[in-house]
């Protein structure tokens, strides 16, 4: 039986990603194990990242967080430095780096090793 979720992300420098995750989002991993960092951002959640040479060549969205207030957490990770992707898709527009889809708004941002990554609040 599948039980908890485990994401995993790629980096192609690991100081990198350690750097950019404990300056952008205030994450510091809670172990390293071979060649990877683990960090548990709340209590029962938990991802992975590695280092490869494969990173950042996805194109699709890789992982994210449930937030109670988009704006809020919008401002805080920019006075961060993290830059939001305004999309024109179809389904989806951005309006200043936010999307509302239905029941939800979301906002997609890169990390510094390329990966996809969003934070979304539902309504």
């Amino acid at each position: 039986m599948l039980k908890d979720l485990h994401p995993v992300l790629p980096a192609a420098d690991l100081a990198r990603a350690r750097k950019y995750y404990h300056d952008a989002l205030d994450l510091d991993p809670a172990e390293e194990i071979a060649g990877s960092l683990v960090y548990r951002p709340t209590p029962g959640s938990f991802f992975e990242i590695y280092e490869t040479e494969n990173a950042g060549t996805a194109k699709n969205t890789q992982m994210g967080w449930l937030t109670d207030d988009l704006d809020a957490e919008i401002a805080r990770l920019r006075e961060r430095g993290v830059v939001f992707d305004d999309f024109e898709i179809p389904g989806l527009t951005t309006v200043n780096g936010v999307a509302t889809i239905d029941d939800a708004k979301a906002a997609w941002f890169r990390d510094s090793e390329g990966n996809f990554l969003y934070i979304m609040q539902r309504l």
